[in-house]
């Protein structure tokens, strides 16, 4: 995998690229990240990646054990559980509030976002599906009226991402995602805040099984050890083919 970066812009693209490589699966959960690899991997100092490893870190995407140095960080279902309770209680608050606020601007975005997750499913395009959703999400909370909502929930944007691609990866889970992010539309077009908090909860509880899914199979397969293909992480970061073993990806 060539994850090298240009010299502009080296510690922003050394963690976007080590995010990207991360939640696509590309690392296995519990393995060790070895410095000297990493460093030849994204053609970059010890210091840069340093760096970037402490800014994943703050993210929970990597673990710094003090003697043993950086690790992937293994989320157990347990903790999963946790981030799509809190998700349930903020979303559905922030569903609520936004249906009240809604600006004619930040419907028309959202509307041009689940038109082109509905395309990137179609292609069969999971970055393509993340990346629009993630959008799709961001002027719900942005325009919700609540910041501590919105600050709250960008401390865990990159293991809702993770979980995103794990509960997405199910069959017929995307076109699921779609129908159900439209009904919170729909819901707040039409003004209703508790139609949007119930619809934005539902979202949430669903994906969750699907994610809870992935898991089962994932621990299923855990033992299996299969040989990695070589993956190109693209000047954009985005990884541009996946690992041949069950890789987590979810909503």
């Amino acid at each position: 995998m060539d994850l090298k970066v240009s010299a502009q812009t080296v510690q922003s693209q050394a963690v976007r690229n080590l995010r990207e490589a991360i939640i696509s699966g590309l690392f296995q959960p519990g393995e060790r990240l070895v410095e000297a690899e990493m460093c030849a991997r994204l053609g970059v100092s010890r210091p840069s990646l340093r760096e970037a490893l402490r800014s994943l870190e703050a993210e929970r995407l990597v673990v710094i054990v003090p003697n043993k140095g950086p690790h992937i960080p293994i989320l157990t279902i347990e903790e999963a559980n946790e981030i799509y309770d809190v998700r349930a209680l903020l979303e559905g608050e922030a569903a609520a509030l936004f249906a009240t606020r809604a600006s004619k601007e930040a419907i028309a975005i959202m509307k041009r976002s689940l038109a082109d997750f509905d395309v990137a499913t179609k292609n069969g395009d999971l970055g393509g599906e993340i990346e629009t959703t993630r959008l799709f999400y961001d002027q719900l909370l942005s325009g919700c009226g609540n910041r501590i909502i919105e600050e709250m929930l960008s401390t865990l944007t990159a293991r809702i991402t993770f979980l995103r691609s794990k509960s997405m990866s199910q069959p017929g889970r995307a076109q699921k995602s779609s129908r159900e992010m439209n009904a919170i539309l729909k819901a707040i077009i039409a003004g209703n805040s508790e139609a949007a908090r119930e619809a934005a909860i539902s979202h949430v509880r669903l994906a969750r099984k699907a994610a809870t899914e992935s898991f089962r199979i994932n621990e299923g397969v855990k033992k299996v050890q299969q040989p990695r293909t070589r993956v190109k992480v693209s000047g954009t970061g985005r990884a541009a083919a996946s690992v041949p073993r069950a890789v987590s990806r979810g909503d």
